[in-house]
């Protein structure tokens, strides 16, 4: 189905998760493919990993901006070198998996992010380690929109508007790669552009509605609930693609 004709009720759907996405990304720095992906690969898998790779783009811009006097670039470099070949292998794996496989891996990288969250491992950022995590974080963001879990095991930490704006700075750079090779392997189309630019809006509410979130619940908290909704949203794509067999 064309994202031009996409039924009203499911583009509502993907508002709302995307408003959500949006929000948890501007408010822990990352989580916006993560919490978004299995809910869009569920009612409208045509707009990924395009429409949230863009929305993506729009968050990390606004944490930039905004607390644009914590950034701290030099380890955010390394990771920048790591992500060219991944953001590359991520656009071939597009090329040579089929839609089946995709949406599969998808669904293994929330879980395995949501693992690695919930056990709370970090290695510690050396360049090797940053150059690392760089790669899987452009391998997996471009090939699913999920780029997330690999930085944030090695950018978190207790200052939180650090950690936002150097984690957002990555993703902002990162993203932009991956649009452009999204583009020159032919998996950006009109209808990704229509359904990114009707969903500006709700990109917008969730980042605002970031800063009265932040008030009410810490970091540690957004975050678990952040791994509830993803695991089931997970575990209900897992479910679909076997129904289909």
């Amino acid at each position: 189905m064309s994202a031009e004709h996409l039924d009203l009720a499911i583009l509502g759907v993907v508002a709302v998760a995307v408003c959500l996405a949006a929000c948890m990304q501007a408010s822990i720095g990352f989580g916006m493919g993560m919490l978004a992906a299995p809910v869009v690969a569920l009612v409208a898998p045509e707009l990924l990993p395009g429409t949230l790779i863009a929305s993506a783009t729009v968050v990390t811009l606004l944490v930039v901006i905004k607390d644009r006097a914590a950034l701290d670039l030099r380890g955010t470099g390394w990771a920048l070198v790591g992500r060219v070949p991944g953001t590359i292998a991520g656009a071939l794996l597009l090329v040579w998996l089929p839609e089946r496989g995709l949406v599969l891996m998808l669904a293994a990288v929330v879980l395995g992010g949501v693992v690695l969250a919930a056990l709370g491992w970090q290695p510690h950022p050396r360049r090797r380690v940053l150059a690392t995590a760089g790669a899987a974080s452009g391998l997996l963001g471009t090939a699913t929109s999920i780029g997330g879990p690999p930085m944030a095991l090695v950018l978190s930490g207790p200052e939180n508007a650090r950690v936002r704006s150097n984690m957002s700075a990555f993703f902002l750079v990162g993203s932009l790669m991956s649009l452009g090779a999204l583009a020159a392997t032919g998996n950006l189309h009109r209808d990704i552009a229509f359904a990114f630019v009707a969903l500006i809006p709700a990109v917008v509410i969730g980042y605002a509605a970031s800063r009265y979130v932040n008030r009410l619940l810490d970091a540690p908290r957004l975050r678990t609930v952040s791994i509830v909704v993803s695991t089931l949203g997970a575990i209900a794509l897992i479910g679909q693609q076997f129904a289909l067999l």
